[in-house]
């Protein structure tokens, strides 16, 4: 056990140093080291001046208790003196650690950003074991991991500090005070360790459970419309109230843990203020040292006890960032499986003029049902193929699994890469922003004029559109300003200025009536564009190359035509 423990802190080591390390060569890697260089500073200094304190602050007090005026006013001045110093550089302190904060938070959210957004990596892990809410793990998590690990890192440094300075100061007081506050912390890390070591699972947990109920009233403000004109409110109050039940049983264990460690940690730092006393006023009342010296000595103990008892102080908010490090870990290494497999799954699978299908069999989501059985069959540039199956399920399976999104599967599908082949689903997807931006790809902004946009809207039937809504740069809420058929027509748009290799439509007669289909199927066919149809019912009338018919348990037939007659 005590081998696994210091395995996994030196993994979370190896971790930590790998970020830090990441930080420094982003391009806010300059401004993060002179702010870091600038609060180890400012940590040195701070202590320097908490030692300088204590001995003015000495003499300030028993100039009081000798009634010397002169030595009175002078060491008030001093102590004045360093209070201002110490109060400025506290506030700059607090500035630079803001900054390296904000810059680490920064630096950090855009790689995890960059990497949930690569390789399809978001659509793998939602939902994944373990990887609930990567969302808030993302922004929530990383604000958290950021700031807490720079005070931890400033608490840790100014606590060597510290216990250098201060153990000098108290070992010249007393060592048997020395003494007593190293048994004293030890002791009080022990027990606190023992008596919290069950808030990082509770911690983690909450955590879950907190975004689950946010994620499910966020679910509810999205599709408002829909849940209220088929009165779902039942079964969402269901659902929340079973949620907001397990959060609140969560947290009443938390806060049971933490009244414990409350009492003893209370305790703990209340007797930090009389055990000094009790060592020491002895040997002021036999005339051994000054009045001023009680209160060094306090000082002293109290701030080399908080420097050894960081564990005691800190506890909860280490149970805290310990599960946000969990969190983030577990995020990063099911992002990096991810990637790895898709990789590995494209470059596997890769064709760069062909779909093919090698003994593919495909499943239902449960494995229970047969839904293609061993198809094999190959798709070449220029044609035009239909499929068709008397099962819904079949159409959005196969489209799904020719997309990638889909595991439930045997054998292999090859085909290009992302680039050279698009998916159109079922019901198309428009993202909010300007409309010539939702239509024309980021890459090709400046090659696309707003005439031969216009020209192509004008083509589908949309010219009223940009009327309608002020403008091709207007910014919108798209998918929820347009209807099923306008926002199919214009992802038909983008895809005619990206001009890919092969193009799957998956039921297009959702949106689009027959002769609307057949009319864009001619508009990629003279772009030498291969189609991939997966009709829905009206599509079986038009024109194709060659048709695919799935049947009952997962038999299957091709037949090349250039009529295909609805079954």
């Amino acid at each position: 056990m005590p081998l696994d423990k210091n395995k996994k802190t030196s993994q979370n080591l190896a971790r930590l140093t790998n970020t830090i390390r990441q930080l420094i060569q982003s391009k806010q890697g300059p401004a993060a080291i002179r702010y870091g260089v600038t609060l180890v500073i400012l940590v040195i200094s701070f202590n320097v001046f908490n030692v300088l304190g204590s001995y003015v602050g000495r003499d300030f007090i028993s100039s009081i208790e000798q009634k010397n005026a002169t030595a009175f006013y002078t060491n008030l001045i001093l102590y004045s003196i360093v209070f201002i110093i110490s109060s400025g550089i506290g506030s700059v302190n607090r500035y630079a650690e803001e900054r390296l904060g904000i810059l680490w938070r920064e630096q950090l959210t855009w790689k995890f950003t960059a990497n949930y957004l690569s390789e399809r990596i978001f659509h793998q892990i939602i939902g994944s074991p373990g990887i609930q809410n990567p969302d808030q793990r993302i922004t929530d998590d990383v604000k958290t991991f950021t700031t807490t690990t720079i005070s931890f890192t400033l608490l840790f440094i100014g606590g060597i500090f510290s216990a250098i300075s201060f153990s000098g100061v108290l070992w010249s007081i007393n060592p048997i005070l020395f003494l007593v506050a190293v048994t004293y912390a030890f002791t009080g890390t022990l027990s606190t360790i023992f008596l919290g070591k069950s808030l990082i699972r509770l911690n983690y947990d909450q955590l879950d459970m907190e975004a689950s109920y946010r994620a499910d009233l966020l679910h509810i403000r999205q599709h408002a419309e829909s849940i209220a004109v088929t009165h779902r409110e039942a079964r969402m109050s269901v659902r929340l109230k079973s949620r907001l039940r397990k959060l609140v049983n969560n947290f009443r264990k938390l806060i049971s843990v933490n009244l414990r460690l409350s009492f003893f940690t209370n305790n703990y730092n209340y007797f930090i203020q009389i055990i000094p006393m009790v060592i020491i006023v002895p040997s002021y009342m036999r005339g051994e040292i000054e009045f001023g010296v009680i209160t060094q000595s306090a000082l002293a103990f109290t701030t080399l006890l908080n420097a050894f008892s960081l564990i005691v102080t800190q506890f909860q908010s280490i149970s805290a960032f310990s599960a946000v490090v969990k969190r983030l870990h577990s995020l990063e290494t099911a992002m990096l499986h991810a990637e790895a497999d898709a990789k590995q799954n494209r470059e596997s699978n890769f064709s760069s003029d062909e779909i093919s299908f090698e003994n593919f069999t495909l499943y239902s989501n449960d494995r229970s049902k047969l839904l293609v059985d061993n198809l094999n069959l190959k798709i070449q540039r220029k044609e035009r193929w239909l499929f068709t199956s008397p099962d819904e399920i079949v159409k959005l399976s196969l489209f799904r699994s020719i997309a990638g999104i889909s595991n439930h599967s045997e054998g292999r599908i090859k085909k290009p890469n992302f680039e050279e082949i698009l998916f159109l689903p079922e019901q198309a997807y428009l993202p909010p922003g300007r409309l010539r931006n939702v239509i024309v790809p980021a890459y090709l902004n400046l090659e696309v004029s707003d005439s031969e946009i216009l020209a192509e809207l004008q083509k589908m039937g949309l010219e009223t559109l940009v009327r309608r809504y002020g403008g091709l740069r207007t910014l919108k809420e798209w998918n929820e300003e347009l209807s099923l058929a306008e926002k199919y027509k214009i992802a038909v748009i983008r895809v005619l200025f990206l001009k890919p290799k092969f193009l799957v439509l998956d039921r297009p007669g959702s949106s689009l009536g027959k002769f609307e289909i057949s009319k864009i199927l001619k508009l990629f066919h003279k772009l030498d564009v291969t189609t991939i149809v997966i009709a829905k019912d009206e599509e079986t009338v038009l024109e194709y190359d060659y048709h695919l018919n799935i049947s009952h348990f997962g038999k299957w037939n091709l037949s090349s035509s250039h009529k295909v007659n609805k079954e």
